[in-house]
């Protein structure tokens, strides 16, 4: 397996004086996903987690609904030029049930840590139909909660505390309890982690639940959020407008700008109970 963090030396300037000293970062790695031994994906991420991350990818684009849709997921034989397994590719074998998707060469699935999937032919490429509607979650979380949420995903991000270098995903219940969280260089690869953890733990669909990611809110992660059945979607930063659209047409609550007691609510707003 990959590192998440390796050691560098830097030239360190504070108060007018120089050091050589070492710094801790980040590790970026492309990770290559192939279905069936035919490659549809690669995402530049954090090593860590890739087996959850091509589960979660792969059901925020519909190409499977539950864990049961994946037959066998395993590393491939990926050599350097030093001849060590890299890690960086994984193979699918979807169910028998599951027809393989059709992907042209250039429709494939090129990610990368800033953008998420990019190059799709339109918009409508990338409305998802799910069957995990939010719409039918009858979940509401007092605004008290809410405001805690981004100190309790701060304390849990252990690698963001040594590196700096990282966006993170939680998942949370309505009562505030932190059930799961992921980091990776990514926004979208943190989100498929954590989707990813909720299939092998057989929490597809996440009824009653919150998610919480480190940056801005992208259709693209409205969409992960949408397609694993998740209520309500908040961030510490601001939403896109076509973020906010898909969570109004699809019955996603999507919280923005969540900053102490502050936060501005996009949509969905019966979901949140006011306290004084």
């Amino acid at each position: 397996m990959g590192r998440v963090t390796t050691r560098v030396r830097i030239n360190r300037y504070r108060d007018g004086f120089d050091c050589v000293a070492p710094d801790t970062v980040v590790v970026e790695e492309p990770l290559e996903i192939r279905i069936n031994n035919k490659p549809v994906a690669i995402t530049m991420r954090t090593p860590g987690a890739d087996i959850e991350l091509a589960q979660g990818f792969l059901l925020a684009e519909g190409i499977i609904a539950d864990r049961d849709d994946i037959a066998a997921i395993r590393y491939c034989d990926s050599r350097d030029a030093e001849g060590r397994n890299t890690y960086n590719v994984l193979t699918v074998e979807l169910a028998a049930h599951i027809a393989p998707p059709q992907l042209a060469l250039e429709r494939n699935f090129y990610t990368s840590s800033s953008c998420g999937i990019c190059g799709k032919a339109s918009l409508d490429a990338i409305r998802q139909r799910t069957k995990y509607s939010p719409a039918t979650d009858i979940a509401t979380v007092s605004s008290h909660t809410v405001s805690t949420l981004p100190d309790a995903l701060a304390a849990a991000q252990k690698v963001f505390a040594t590196t700096g270098g990282l966006h993170a995903a939680g998942l949370f219940t309505t009562g505030g309890e932190l059930l799961a969280l992921r980091e990776d260089v990514g926004r979208h690869n943190a989100t498929d982690k954590l989707i990813g953890w909720s299939l092998e733990q057989n929490r597809i669909p996440l009824r009653g639940t919150i998610m919480l990611v480190s940056g801005r809110v992208s259709f693209e992660l409205a969409q992960k959020a949408v397609m694993a059945g998740i209520p309500i979607l908040a961030a510490v930063s601001a939403p896109t407008s076509l973020a906010i659209d898909l969570a109004e047409d699809t019955g996603l609550t999507l919280i923005g700008f969540l900053r102490g007691r502050a936060m501005n609510v996009y949509t969905h707003f019966s979901r949140i109970r006011l306290c004084e």
